[in-house]
């Protein structure tokens, strides 16, 4: 089984920064243990709470951590082939090609991962390079006209519809992606 499979991201699990220091990881495990507990109204969510409880044993252990932070910035060093993948630089204030390139990120992610094919929030700004706040509409949006889907887990991936829509519009490759076509030397007559 690779990496890719087994890997976790404990911050996205948490919501948090990888700067996040040990008090903000602990009151942050706190919220959501409460909201995910087994014995929560409402049944809670047992996988989210082991997930939560695992995150917390990792990121809290200053040892741990220092050998996770060496796994998860190779693991973001793997996400980032995605990026370059669907295409490069993002079209600031346009709205309607960040969620193209959100959709686009979403499906190569889909495409290459069947078995986790989700991505969170944090991660989808952290590869667009662009503040979280500034997704959240797209985010929105995508997921209203049922283009995106949140995950059990949690995370975000692209549904069927959404799928459907990349492929009509075609992925949006870099230009260092796409073949060229090279001219026939010219035929010397004789």
């Amino acid at each position: 089984m690779t990496e890719e499979l087994v890997f976790t991201d404990y911050y996205d699990v948490l919501q948090v920064s990888t700067n996040a220091d040990g008090d903000t990881i602990a009151r942050i495990f706190r919220h959501l243990a409460k909201k995910f507990h087994p014995d929560a109204t409402g049944g809670g969510d047992p996988e989210r709470f082991r997930e939560l409880v695992k995150a917390h044993e990792i990121l809290c252990d200053p040892a741990k951590r220092a050998a996770y932070d060496i796994r998860h910035q190779q693991y973001w060093e793997r996400k980032m082939h995605i990026l370059r993948e669907a295409g490069s630089g993002l079209a600031t204030g346009d709205n309607r090609a960040v969620r193209e390139r959100l959709l686009t990120l979403l499906y190569v992610q889909r495409r290459t991962n069947l078995r986790q094919p989700g991505l969170g929030e944090i991660a989808l700004a952290r590869m667009l390079r662009t503040p979280i706040e500034f997704l959240e509409f797209d985010l929105w949006y995508l997921h209203r006209k049922g283009l995106v889907e949140r995950l059990e887990s949690g995370l975000l991936a692209i549904s069927v519809d959404g799928v459907d829509h990349v492929e009509q519009n075609e992925l949006h490759l870099s230009a260092d992606r796409l073949l060229q076509a090279v001219p026939e030397p010219a035929r010397e007559q004789a």
